[in-house]
């Protein structure tokens, strides 16, 4: 598998890439939570999502980790959350994948936020599925594999700033509980700093190929792959659900898949886990299309894929 974290430095110029490792024995799958109604704020609560500066698919820079594409929007209370994979705060070694033994900066990290005005904001990481899975002794190999979610804390000054709509297709309508059967349309947008800011790179559209570590990740191919600083980018079902987060590329035994994180399952952990109370998605506030007007639909038709294996 490869972690999809760019590598820090004056500039993004590095990528973290892993061997191909065998996966952990398979458990028990866990049984798929009923997600938590998503957030709905107030009418106005949330910026315009067409000149909001903070929104799913900018960019983060974890100190001690690296950059990643940030997921959707999540609340708590009156704080104010950025997802991402929880392995942008990894500190080990690239080939260190199980998040209950891996390197990573603690709670409490500090994120630079790259808002999409061009400024840099602060936040802080407040949830990490890494972090909680080793103070908690977590042993389960399917969760320690393939709970890859983590929260970045919005300050409180930015929050006016905040649309949680998914850039390009809209959405999230809610969040998916039933898995990523094979065959099933998915949505993304990942924005890692090595497409030099090239917008139409960023949308992709993709197909399910099945599922590992049970139900916990989902594998997909996209018409491109995810690229290291993709990491945590936001996958939604063909119904705008928010299914889950870019987590690896995988080079066997798809290869050049992508291990996409289930999110109602990592969220469930986190509110299970995580001490922060309960913490919701927000909804997007522009509707979920699959075809954006004036975009050709062979450019977002998903890819034919490998064999799919029989249902």
């Amino acid at each position: 598998m490869v972690r999809l974290r760019g590598v820090m430095a004056a500039a993004v110029t590095g990528v973290v890439i892993l061997g191909a490792l065998l996966a952990p024995a398979a458990t028990a799958a866990p049984v798929p939570p009923t997600a938590p109604p998503p957030a709905r704020p107030p009418v106005g609560a949330w910026a315009p999502a067409a000149t909001a500066a903070l929104h799913p698919g900018v960019v983060t820079e974890t100190a001690g980790g690296g950059a990643c594409t940030t997921n959707f929007v999540f609340t708590g209370g009156d704080r104010t959350f950025l997802g991402q994979a929880a392995h942008c705060a990894g500190t080990g070694g690239a080939t260190e994948i199980n998040g209950c033994d891996s390197g990573t900066g603690p709670v409490g990290t500090p994120v630079v936020i790259k808002a999409s005005d061009g400024t840099d904001r602060t936040g802080t990481l407040a949830y990490s599925s890494w972090v909680t899975m080793q103070d908690n002794g977590e042993s389960d190999p399917d969760t320690c594999a393939y709970n890859d979610f983590a929260l970045v804390e919005i300050d409180a000054a930015d929050a006016d700033d905040v649309n949680p709509g998914v850039p390009f297709f809209g959405g999230p309508t809610g969040i998916d509980t039933d898995g990523l059967p094979p065959g099933e349309t998915v949505h993304t947008y990942g924005n890692s700093p090595l497409r030099g800011g090239i917008g139409g790179l960023s949308p992709k559209v993709g197909v399910g190929a099945g599922d590992a570590g049970g139900v916990r990740s989902h594998e997909v191919y996209t018409i491109s792959p995810g690229v290291p600083g993709d990491s945590g980018s936001a996958f939604l079902d063909g119904d705008g659900d928010a299914v889950g987060i870019l987590s690896t590329l995988n080079l066997s035994p798809l290869p050049v898949s992508n291990g996409v994180s289930d999110l109602a399952l990592a969220l469930d952990y986190a509110n299970a886990n995580g001490g922060l109370g309960d913490i919701e998605m927000a909804l997007g506030t522009e509707p979920f299309t699959a075809t954006p007007p004036g975009i050709p639909p062979t450019a977002v038709a998903p890819p034919a894929g490998p064999p799919l294996p029989p249902l």
